[in-house]
């Protein structure tokens, strides 16, 4: 499997990810990778249907993807990997998905309560400085950029100049 590009976005499958990224990286298979959303089947019915025409999306759990990661069928998939937070981006490289030649992409993280701005369209936390540095310690680059014509920023020298750290 050749994963064309991993983004963490809280809004998931969305026009922006369904136009832009999809015309910029051509995957032929969308895999949004959520545990939550995998058991909720409006918003799967719902992210399935945002998919372009040309490329098949599938709500899938952290598990299922492990599994067809290991698994030699799904060698021809060159998927966009989505998920709703840096901690599941984080559990996928824990799990033995690479994530090195890709890097993740930061996206969109909305701001709630405790959260830090470090773009217009990134907040953040300490827990999610604690998944970045996980998976910087894997070797992976955690940036954002919000479409590809955006600059790539590291994520942990943004959190790093707001002055968040991990727990």
């Amino acid at each position: 499997m050749a994963i064309q590009l991993a983004r963490v976005d809280d809004r998931l499958l969305h026009g922006q990810v369904a136009t832009v990224w999809t015309k910029a990286i051509r995957p032929n298979r969308i895999l949004v990778v959520s545990d939550n959303v995998a058991q909720d089947h409006l918003r799967k019915l719902l992210i399935m249907q945002a998919a372009p025409p040309e490329v098949k999306a599938n709500v899938i759990t952290v598990a299922k993807m492990v599994q067809i990661y290991r698994d030699a069928r799904f060698d021809q998939f060159r998927p966009l990997v989505l998920t709703e937070t840096l901690g599941e981006m984080a559990e996928l490289a824990a799990q033995g998905i690479d994530l090195t030649e890709t890097g993740v992409n930061v996206g969109n993280l909305a701001y709630t309560v405790h959260k830090t701005m470090l773009t217009p369209s990134v907040a953040a936390d300490t827990a999610d400085v604690t998944a970045v540095q996980q998976l910087v310690a894997a070797g992976v680059n955690v940036y954002t950029q919000t479409v590809p014509t955006d600059r790539q920023q590291a994520f942990l020298t943004l959190a790093t100049k707001q002055g968040l750290t991990a727990n």
